[in-house]
């Protein structure tokens, strides 16, 4: 075995192995139950999302953003009463405990979708992908329909 090809190989392929090792090890976190509730009326420029996020992970995750090629913009938000009145405020970030659900829903987080780039009928199945921190993305089907599933 020629020595010079082993030593200049080796330290290539541990690298390799290094890095396929941390992604492996890298935890995402899961969505399911994501819907979109489909707007009164055709001409509103903006709609809902809903989802369970469940992180099965041993760190927390923060959810960090969000976009969609569906929509021009896609935000975190939150709808709380206060003093009896109903507040919607965007969100920088979410966090999701290890081995913690969040639920999205109406009347409490949920995704503000605007100004969809082509009409949205109900059946019709989005993709937006959450952004997390560290870089990280999570890509998410959602379907738009008139009412909660």
């Amino acid at each position: 075995m020629n020595h010079r090809l082993v030593s200049a190989v080796l330290p290539v392929a541990l690298l390799l192995a290094g890095s396929v090792s941390a992604q492996a090890a890298e935890c995402l976190p899961t969505a399911r139950q994501a819907w979109i509730r489909l707007p009164p009326s055709p001409a509103m420029p903006m709609m809902a999302g809903f989802l369970r996020i469940d992180n099965a992970c041993a760190k927390t995750v923060e959810v960090t953003g969000a976009d969609s090629l569906a929509f021009a913009e896609v935000s975190l938000h939150e709808s709380r009463q206060v003093d009896g009145v109903n507040k919607m405020r965007e969100l920088e970030t979410l966090p999701v405990a290890a081995g913690k659900s969040v639920e999205f829903k109406p009347g409490g987080l949920h995704l503000m979708l605007y100004k969809p780039y082509a009409p949205v009928k109900e059946g019709d199945k989005p993709v937006i992908t959450l952004k997390l921190k560290g870089g990280r993305s999570l890509p998410v089907t959602f379907e738009v329909r008139k009412t909660a599933p």
